[in-house]
């Protein structure tokens, strides 16, 4: 582990900076939770990323505690002492969890932890906040009618991302050092991209999950969001593992992610797409996407270019998408229409609609994918594309309805750049990419090898120290 940067502020320390100091004396957990908490104080106003939180006393109390653990010589977690938040779809003992939706806006504290909330406690982090995220999670922008609009710290006219647009904004922002995320169609690589911060969507069963209604599927899943690769792999450190509650869960412990380093440019051959098989994508994020692959050629990455077959993943998703909404939301709609967006209203009632037939066409077709793009990657190490179509939306639009000329008539259409890429059910990290003439985000979409996250957040912190992007942070 590296030491304590001193001439970074608090704020912006690495987690694993910050863990270290802790854990060495060489910072307190108190001064590390004030600093946080004085971030928030300072921008959450103008973002809007922390929606709930626990109140100050009681988190000092914790920091408190978390010091007097380390003068005891007591065993400490990965996360000692580290100021966390938790995506406002995931219940926090003591806090509300309103799905970001008027149906659920006078919901009581949840009484218990869900279960990537007992593993972050239980790795020492204090939980201090809930994240704003859109109605139940709905689209890759993050409003809601009971919150509002999160705002990008880079330019605040400007849309985070979502759904995990809350946690995104706040780590980029500097008011957590860590945050959770899940992502079906881009919510964890959205936002991140937007922010120019970093999050990893895992291998199904990677992060185990404690969903009540499917606990079978690879669709969505929980992961990291974080400055860097590195500070990923400590929070992965503790989210990760199996549990007997969750049947898709990896029995690999989550040590393989202590102690990772940096892989060499001479280690990683990386297949290079342009837009993922046919996505359109905008000219301004088409040159970021190539002055990238400049900086890592000139760094010594060995790059080809591939057309990876990913077009027939669309509709698979969409199907299985939809299938999904109406699995988790029909009990909502049926009692309460009158409170959930259209949108949602409408996913469910498609999901309704579908065939067995339609959805075992999309069963089948993920399953190619999956086997396409293991193919692929056995071949390489890497798959990298543009991580969105589009540099970060103005704050007042809801979706984005054209990209490149081609028009959109669904909120998810231009969310195919992440879709695709789910229904290959491969481990994916968005890291930062570069930004645009006018000073917006880019990102990088990394697919690694199945169950190889170790190995992909290597890869991502050589790139990360090959493009040095990541220790850029927002004038707010």
């Amino acid at each position: 582990m590296s030491a304590p940067t001193p001439d970074v502020p608090l704020h912006y320390r690495s987690a694993v900076d910050l863990a270290t100091g802790i854990r060495t004396r060489e910072l307190s957990a108190v001064e590390v939770m004030r600093a946080h908490l004085d971030r928030i104080e300072e921008t959450n106003g103008a973002v809007n990323a922390i929606v709930a939180m626990i109140p100050e006393s009681e988190a000092l109390t914790a920091a408190e505690e978390a010091d007097r653990a380390v003068a005891r010589g007591d065993e400490l977690g990965p996360l000692h002492g580290l100021p966390a938040g938790i995506k406002d779809l995931m219940d926090v003992a003591g806090l509300p969890t309103s799905h970001g939706s008027a149906a659920y806006a006078d919901s009581p504290p949840a009484e218990r932890d869900a279960l990537i909330v007992r593993r972050m406690r239980a790795a020492g982090a204090v939980i201090i906040g809930k994240t704003n995220t859109p109605e139940v999670g709905l689209g890759t922008l993050t409003f809601n009618p009971v919150h509002g609009v999160t705002r990008n710290p880079w330019n605040r006219s400007r849309h985070a991302g979502g759904s995990s647009g809350g946690s995104a904004a706040a780590v980029a922002a500097g008011m957590l050092p860590i945050a959770d995320g899940s992502d079906s169609g881009g919510s964890l690589r959205y936002p991140a991209a937007f922010c120019n911060i970093v999050g990893l969507r895992p291998s199904a069963g990677r992060v185990a999950s404690g969903r009540a209604d499917n606990g079978w599927t690879a669709h969505g899943v929980l992961g990291p969001m974080t400055r860097d690769s590195l500070d990923a792999a400590l929070l992965m450190s503790a989210i990760a593992g199996p549990d007997p509650i969750a049947p898709m869960s990896i029995a690999e412990e989550p040590s393989v992610f202590v102690g990772l380093d940096p892989s060499d440019p001479s280690e990683v051959r990386i297949a290079w797409s342009a837009d993922a098989g046919g996505v359109p994508i905008a000219a301004e994020i088409r040159a970021a996407h190539a002055r990238a692959r400049e900086a890592l050629v000139a760094a010594g990455y060995v790059i080809v270019d591939v057309e990876p077959e990913l077009a027939d993943a669309e509709s698979a998703w969409e199907t299985i998408e939809m299938y999904n909404f109406f699995a988790t939301g029909r009990r909502d709609a049926a009692e309460r229409p009158d409170l959930l967006r259209p949108d949602y209203l409408r996913n469910i009632r498609q999901g309704e609609q579908l065939t067995t037939a339609q959805l075992a066409d999309a069963l089948a077709t993920r399953t190619a994918v999956f086997r396409r793009t293991a193919a692929l990657l056995a071949e390489f190490d890497l798959l990298i594309a543009p991580a969105t179509p589009v540099a970060p939306p103005p704050a007042d639009v809801e979706w984005v309805d054209e990209v490149d000329g081609v028009r959109y008539d669904r909120y998810f259409r231009w969310q195919m750049l992440a879709n695709r890429f789910t229904v290959t059910a491969h481990p994916v990290l968005v890291t930062p990419g570069g930004f645009t003439e006018s000073g917006l985000p880019v990102g990088l979409q990394l697919v690694g090898r199945h169950r190889g996250e170790p190995d992909l957040l290597r890869h991502a912190a050589g790139i990360e120290a090959a493009l040095g992007l990541t220790r850029l942070h927002p004038a707010l």
